[in-house]
């Protein structure tokens, strides 16, 4: 309550505190840009070794940016190789000059649909930058001739991307502090409530010998399969006041943790893996979550095993993950006398010579 003072027989109300915030920010921001080589041909053949042309600039954290494309390499014995590297070429306006910028590159090749190759893919570190100085990148990005046997030139040409990360600048910036402070939403636990007590549920499924009970409303709003399971053509049976479903091949515990999910958006914890049949239910941010979770699993024993579930269920992050782990030799000969590579050698046969591509071009350089 305001605090009040009496002044003439009448009350003055009093304003609150004054009260006052700021903060601190850093963070980093993200750019990319894509450097595409038409005439690839002549360009090995007009820039010698040690040469290069630049891209056109682009700008990431305000700074101006360019690559260098050596299609000869920069030094003579990379004369095989394709060299490319970033470089700083004006800092943002009120940039210290003796202020380096700090950034990290990562440089991918692209495939003829425009996607970044996993085996073609190089991170740099973090590294601080200066105009005038020597940029960051590979001196032996790609030999030449792989390049050429790889599939990825066409018509004479190929696409290098270059993503940017730039690290900011620490500033002060005010806050003002709220008026009326709003709590978080529990709409999740409601609905996590209405789960566990059943009440209105309508619709019955038969899953592994168990009935699990849910309500066709929310199922329908949350996913597409199952508004066209239980109000398209694709329901099974149904009473005046009850729906019967017959799910197969999946367990009880894993269809109760994707009911959990579609109720309060959150994945809880089972024994068993959720993923296996979560994207047919067109539940796309359940399948991340459950590909986030994956990798946590990856060692000798599940890595080709994972690998071939991400190529299988399109699960990017996870297949990067595997790529990654499976890049020592060391590790690599270990996984391939598990069965499980077997399983990959016969299922994704591509996967495994751009595994082998990628761990051998790692050890040339």
């Amino acid at each position: 309550m305001p605090s009040s003072a009496a002044i003439g027989g009448s009350e003055l109300v009093r304003p609150p505190p004054y009260s006052s915030a700021s903060a601190i920010v850093g963070g980093t921001v993200t750019g990319h840009h894509l450097l595409q080589i038409e005439g690839y041909t002549y360009t090995k053949e007009k820039i010698p070794n040690g040469k290069f042309k630049k891209s056109r600039l682009f700008n990431v954290g305000n700074h101006q940016w360019g690559l260098m494309y050596y299609p000869n390499g920069i030094r003579s014995e990379d004369a095989d190789s394709i060299s490319v590297f970033l470089y700083l070429a004006a800092a943002a306006a009120g940039h210290a000059q003796e202020q380096p910028v700090k950034a990290r590159a990562t440089f991918s090749m692209l495939d003829r649909a425009g996607k970044p190759v996993p085996s073609l893919t190089r991170n740099t570190g973090m590294h601080d930058f200066a105009v005038g100085r020597s940029g960051l990148g590979y001196v032996e990005f790609i030999k030449r001739e792989l390049l050429e046997k790889s599939g990825h030139v066409r018509d004479d040409g190929f696409a290098i991307r270059c993503d940017v990360t730039v690290v900011m600048e620490l500033r002060t910036e005010d806050r003002t502090p709220p008026l009326v402070e709003v709590p978080p939403s529990d709409l999740h636990r409601h609905l996590g409530g209405l789960l566990e007590s059943m009440d209105g549920a309508d619709v019955t499924f038969h899953v592994a010998g168990e009935e699990v009970r849910a309500h066709r409303y929310v199922l329908a709003a949350r996913s597409p399969v199952f508004k066209a399971e239980l109000f398209g053509q694709m329901k099974e049976s149904r009473s005046s006041n009850n729906t019967v479903v017959n799910v197969d091949d999946m367990e009880a515990e894993v269809f109760r943790a994707l009911l959990a999910f579609i109720y309060t958006d959150a994945l809880p914890e089972t024994k068993t893996k959720t993923n296996r049949r979560t994207s047919w239910y067109g539940m796309e941010r359940l399948k991340l979550l459950c590909e986030e979770k994956l990798v946590e699993y990856i060692d000798r024993g599940s890595a080709a095993t994972l690998m071939a579930l991400a190529e299988q269920h399109h699960c990017h992050g996870l297949k990067e993950a595997c790529f990654r782990f499976l890049e020592s030799k060391e590790t690599l000969n270990a996984v391939m006398a598990t069965d499980g590579f077997l399983h990959l050698m016969q299922s994704c046969p591509s996967l495994v010579k751009d595994l082998i591509f990628r761990v051998a071009d790692r050890h040339l350089q």
